[in-house]
């Protein structure tokens, strides 16, 4: 029997049950940026029954799912993880987004003219989440191996890395409401039947931009921030001994 109930957060759903992701996406429930929330409470937010709901996601999770590998890796394999899976994808994935977007817009947007907040909602994403990227590639996260490699607590420019770990969730947060908005301009990424082949790849990526991002973001917020914060605490312990 998979061990679900009521007072589990979002986020402890999900790294117990991957799979859990989908069933929250397909809801709305916030499981990156409102991780924090009980099932109780998220079910709350939408006006739904938790216990029906807890007993629907027993039925469609696997019995006898492994925790995914992420939660068990040590901080420096986490940023490795998260840098070569959806850093990349990421990097790969946005310019390819972008020429899609373009397309339509030239040849649909006199028909569309929704398409222009949509083009800018998504260009906001995309100026968001590359500097953030490089922040964490270039400064964060080398500092978050420096941490997990040394026995003793680093120098750090930044002094403590709970400060510029608030700054990455305060920017997760802002793309998460940009998100949010991009698939409420978009009606749930649903092209129009007068779309071509073109507009129906641009929102089935932008979909999965968004799906990725949520997992992406839930794996920082909630498995590696705080797992570097208590990294910190002990290394500091140990100095202050």
């Amino acid at each position: 029997m998979v061990k679900i109930d009521v007072s589990m957060t979002l986020a402890e759903a999900v790294d117990a049950h991957p799979t859990m992701a989908r069933e929250f996406e397909r809801l709305g429930l916030d499981y990156c940026c409102g991780g924090g929330r009980t099932l109780a409470e998220a079910c709350a937010l939408i006006g739904i029954d938790p216990t029906a709901f807890v007993a629907e996601l027993v039925a469609r999770v696997p019995n006898g799912s492994d925790a995914p590998a992420w939660t068990t890796m040590s901080a420096d394999v986490l940023v490795d993880h998260l840098e070569a899976t959806h850093h990349r994808y990421l990097w790969d994935e946005m310019p390819r987004i972008t020429a899609l977007v373009d397309k339509i817009v030239a040849v649909h947007g006199v028909r569309h003219p929704e398409l222009v907040d949509i083009a800018a909602c998504y260009a906001q994403i995309r100026g968001d989440l590359e500097p953030h990227m490089l922040q964490e590639e270039r400064a964060l996260f080398p500092m978050i191996r420096e941490l997990a490699a040394s026995t003793e607590l680093p120098s750090f420019h930044c002094g403590t890395l709970r400060n510029p770990i608030s700054v990455m969730l305060s920017e997760h947060d802002a793309v998460g409401g940009l998100l949010a908005r991009l698939r409420g301009l978009t009606n749930g990424y649903v092209a129009p039947t007068d779309g071509c082949a073109s507009y129906l790849a641009c929102f089935s990526a932008m979909a999965g931009l968004e799906s990725d991002t949520h997992v992406h973001i839930h794996k920082e917020n909630n498995v590696l921030f705080p797992l570097v914060v208590r990294l910190e605490a002990e290394r500091t312990a140990m100095a202050r001994a």
